[in-house]
């Protein structure tokens, strides 16, 4: 018979995103109404260490249904991969008497979470993290809304690059993943996309702005490029405007990606899958990684989620740019 969880405690790890608040405010809600005492740390993995340990009751959860970061905060902690540190961690939510830990965010806290079932403290991991680069799950939190704030922005670019008759470069983050990029240039209509599979050369690029706007007499032209390919996006850009005789600019989104109000779908995806998490852990599971797959919420093994290899986008990239160019 499973030992009957008691406490729970909820952190977020990694990079913040929109609809973490969200998981979290589902994880205390749905802990409470199955009279299990929810504990919020804040900080991450360091605020667990540090014993930054409050009762989620001292705090109004429902005022961040809209709000986008995380409310508990996040931070990065290396630390945590010393397994004295993790023994640490383990002794604090012993202390308080918590039996269960639900983790929020990307890779590296679903290791530390991991790391943690394998000491014994009872563990649950929901993907948390703009990049969409948890293979296990079709979406992560955060993505949908990182997505629509791309297209937004790139919306704004176009009427600024179409009153001058410029090309422009926009980097976005993705850390590896090119979903951002792919799908923000599928959507915006962007003449180029590049990710970390689809790469082109100054030449090709050149190329192509050249045809769309002295042969297609467009008035502008966009690349949406993944983060972490070209060292210097402005330096690409000015080469453009060298071979091509083109007015071009570069520029990145950077942090904005991350910021903003949660999307609909973000917050009714984190909310199923806080949900799920405190049914799991009631059901005395541990060590599992939760996600969404063709339209429900599935739970898998940690391990299992971090070894899961991620399907190409090459060819979308390829077929995308096809389209976008014609």
């Amino acid at each position: 018979m499973n030992k009957q969880i008691k406490k729970i405690a909820i952190l977020t790890s990694g990079g913040d995103a929109p609809g973490m608040n969200n998981a979290v405010r589902a994880v205390v809600k749905h802990a409470l109404a199955n009279q299990i005492e929810p504990f919020l740390v804040f900080e991450g993995y360091k605020g667990l260490v540090n014993k930054n340990i409050l009762p989620a009751t001292q705090y109004d959860v429902d005022q961040y249904v809209s709000k986008g970061g995380t409310f508990i905060f996040s931070a990065r902690f290396p630390e945590f991969k010393d397994p004295n540190v993790r023994l640490q961690a383990k002794k604090n939510l012993e202390d308080i008497g918590i039996d269960a830990l639900v983790v929020i965010g990307g890779d590296g806290s679903y290791m530390g979470a991991q790391l943690l079932h394998e000491i014994g403290i009872k563990t649950i991991g929901l993907p948390g993290t703009i990049d969409n680069d948890i293979t296990s799950s079709d979406f992560t939190i955060g993505y949908d809304t990182a997505l629509n704030t791309i297209v937004d922005a790139v919306d704004k670019l176009r009427d600024t690059s179409n009153s001058h008759n410029r090309f422009l470069m926009l980097e976005v983050m993705g850390h590896g993943a090119g979903d951002l990029a792919l799908y923000s240039g599928l959507a915006t209509g962007a003449e180029i996309i590049i990710t970390n599979e689809h790469t082109m050369n100054e030449d090709e690029i050149a190329k192509i702005v050249n045809h769309q706007i002295k042969i297609m007499k467009k008035r502008s032209v966009i690349a949406i490029v993944s983060e972490f390919i070209y060292p210097n996006l402005k330096a690409i850009a000015k080469s453009v405007e060298e071979k091509t005789g083109i007015a071009s600019r570069a520029m990145a989104l950077e942090h904005v990606q991350r910021g903003g109000n949660p999307s609909a779908q973000e917050r009714i995806w984190a909310t199923l899958m806080g949900i799920k998490a405190v049914d799991l852990l009631k059901e005395g599971k541990s060590g599992i990684a939760i996600g969404i797959s063709k339209g429900d919420i599935v739970s898998i093994p940690i391990l299992e989620a971090l070894q899961a290899p991620r399907k190409s986008n090459k060819e979308k990239a390829i077929k995308f740019n096809k389209l976008n160019q014609s």
